[in-house]
């Protein structure tokens, strides 16, 4: 009798399944190193170590939200919290479980097999993965020296192209993306989406009024990192209103869970609180780059973003993660070939970032570079 073969089943167009590197489980490393969960500092995620405000830990608490029910599939309530948040008509928002959705919508709907997309490595890995997915092929443009975007590179790539996504901060660099370099983007005719993940720990601003008017211009935002909210999933796209008709009509009808839009509405009744853990937060990360890069063996950029990437000599980047690790501060090491020397921190609690320091001046002087 025949039985299903699911991979022999597989679209012909997906050579092979594509692979995330997403992070591993932190009990699971903290039993692997013997280490107490509760001793664990984990910078590895960019997430907030302030967790959720207070208004969004109290309406999770009281559990004032129906979960027996569905919500609103229009989402009314939270476009509207956006609309007033953002200065821009609810019509040019869409909420979706996490950006990752909204980035997997946007595949779904307008790139069809074998079209180009763009992307400017090192970069946030869902873009590649959702393109293997689509069978679509990437076009990457790469960072040049110092992980400046080759300006010229991405225009020729973009006119060719049916989709570019640039997060801005850029993921892991930490940099921006010139406005300039924007307008000549938008003037390929590509669409081009700006993951907006870290705006909030940028003094750039933010880019969602003009993508609520143009309709090339999408901007992806998240309750993840300035919420804090990032095991909810929930996070939100602001595009022209035509096209946000397009994702509305598309997507799942309850993609939104009750509890995170719950959480979602009260940080937006709580923006001073998020907005001074930014500011900390950012503070804490150029405190950070100024020692790190006091030690003559560490290296950070510059970073409008609430991570810091580093070159490394005398050690190599999984070496150091290794060595960290051993003392319960878990990092995020790519294994790319440009990145094999360089270590991503995410920013901690001011008292983690004093251990985070005591470590690396440690292993400083375990390979000799003290």
């Amino acid at each position: 009798m025949p039985t299903f073969n699911p991979r022999a089943a597989l679209r012909r167009a997906l050579p092979a399944l594509p692979e995330y590197a997403a992070l591993e489980d932190t009990n699971e490393l903290a039993a692997r190193f013997g280490i107490k969960p509760e001793e664990i500092v984990k910078v590895d995620g960019n997430e907030n170590p302030y967790g959720p405000s207070p208004k969004a830990l109290e309406v999770l608490a009281r559990v004032a939200y129906p979960v027996h029910q569905y919500g609103d599939a229009d989402q009314k309530a939270l476009r509207g919290a956006l609309s007033a948040h953002l200065g821009v008509h609810a019509d040019a928002i869409v909420c979706g479980a996490g950006s990752d959705e909204l980035i997997e919508m946007l595949f779904r709907l307008f790139v069809e097999e074998g079209d180009r997309i763009v992307t400017a490595s090192p970069t946030f890995g869902m873009y590649a993965f959702n393109a293997q997915v689509a069978a679509a092929e990437i076009v990457d443009v790469p960072l040049l020296a110092d992980w400046q975007f080759d300006t010229e590179g991405l225009v020729d790539a973009a006119l060719q192209s049916k989709i570019t996504f640039i997060p801005r901060p850029n993921n892991p660099t930490g940099n921006e993306i010139p406005d300039s370099v924007i307008d000549r983007l938008i003037e390929t005719g590509t669409l081009l989406v700006i993951d907006e993940a870290y705006i909030e720990f940028s003094q750039t601003p933010s880019l969602a009024q003009r993508a609520a008017e143009t309709p090339g211009l999408i901007v992806l935002r998240t309750f993840s990192k300035w919420g804090g909210l990032a095991g909810l999933r929930i996070g939100y796209g602001v595009m022209h209103p035509e096209t946000a008709m397009i994702l509305m009509q598309t997507k799942d009808p309850y993609n939104v869970n009750a509890a995170a839009e719950a959480a979602a509405l009260a940080s937006l009744e709580d923006v001073e609180t998020l907005d001074e853990r930014a500011c900390t937060l950012a503070g804490e990360r150029d405190r950070l780059i100024e020692e790190l890069g006091a030690l003559g063996w560490v290296f950070p950029y510059p970073s409008d973003a609430v991570f810091i990437l580093m070159r490394l000599e005398g050690i190599t980047g999984r070496d150091l993660r290794d060595r960290l690790r051993q003392r319960g501060i878990f990092t995020r090491y790519m294994d790319s070939p440009r990145l094999q020397d360089h270590l991503r921190i995410s920013i901690g609690l001011p008292e983690q970032n004093d251990r985070i320091m005591e470590a690396f001046r440690a292993i400083g002087q375990e390979i000799g570079r003290a």
